[in-house]
């Protein structure tokens, strides 16, 4: 007598040919024979090259960060959250790249704010790669109090508007502006230089009130700051034709920089 259980047990139909078995484990050959996928961007694999004839060593997201790096101002985590996590993460072999050019990669990490600056020396083989941007002299009054006005809040959002700023310059007093017109258009061209410097962002609804970004306290160091704050006293204590010489900026050639009004001329400043 034979039973259902007689006919299906012991090797699970493997002595049927017809019948289809199910590897066991031990059998399974495993993901590795797998094909895999090699990742254009990928640390641990080859990486494929962006353009005919690419040879470098570096991520593509490292070359990208590069590049941003010497094409912007700055980098901020705020406003590039992508490009700062790039910068962050590989910015042992950016600084390498960099010094090669006699560039100093600067990251401020508490502020989530990266730049390049110049590193000075003496050779006649070597060559300025970021040019000096000039500022005028109302310009580096105004980054030294935004700085100061930044510093003095706890807030992480400063806001601060047109008439405030104007108000800040009530106490810069010389010969060559006794024209309040003229005194008021100087004060509005260095907002505007702030604004392009990244410095002030103007609000969307009303384009008289800004935010004073982070940024102005990573470039302004308390060492630059002292400076500027040692000069503008000699400025407003002079009384005469003189100009106050701020501290150098290196910048890069993002942006085309507009020819200031020959009205300021007289108080042109040096580089920053």
């Amino acid at each position: 007598m034979t039973t259902d259980l007689d006919a299906t047990s012991g090797t699970n139909g493997a002595d049927d040919p017809g019948s289809e078995v199910s590897p066991t484990p031990e059998e399974f050959a495993g993901y590795d024979e797998l094909p895999t996928v090699v990742k254009a961007d990928s640390d641990s694999g080859p990486r494929l090259p962006r353009f005919d004839g690419d040879v470098s060593v570096l991520p593509d997201r490292a070359c990208w960060a590069l590049q941003n790096l010497l094409t912007r101002r700055h980098i901020s985590g705020e406003r590039q959250p992508q490009l700062w996590t790039w910068v962050s993460e590989y910015r042992d072999e950016l600084r390498t790249r960099l010094s090669e050019l006699d560039l100093r990669l600067r990251i401020v990490d508490e502020l989530e704010v990266a730049f390049v600056e110049q590193a000075g020396y003496d050779s006649r083989w070597g060559r300025r790669i970021l040019k000096r941007e000039t500022i005028h002299t109302y310009d580096a009054i105004l980054a030294l109090h935004l700085a100061k006005y930044l510093r003095a809040s706890r807030n992480e959002h400063v806001l601060i508007t047109r008439e405030d700023i104007h108000e800040m310059f009530a106490g810069v007093t010389n010969t060559i502006d006794r024209d309040l017109a003229q005194f008021d258009k100087r004060i509005d061209h260095a907002i505007e230089k702030m604004a392009e410097l990244a410095f002030l962002r103007a609000h969307r609804d009303d384009p008289d009130t800004f935010t004073v970004s982070p940024v102005i306290s990573a470039v302004l160091t308390a060492s630059v700051i002292t400076d500027l704050q040692r000069q503008f006293e000699q400025f407003i204590g002079s009384g005469e034709e003189g100009v106050m010489p701020p501290t150098g900026l290196d910048a890069t050639d993002d942006d085309d920089q507009d020819d200031d009004d020959s009205d300021d001329d007289e108080l042109e400043g040096g580089d920053w």
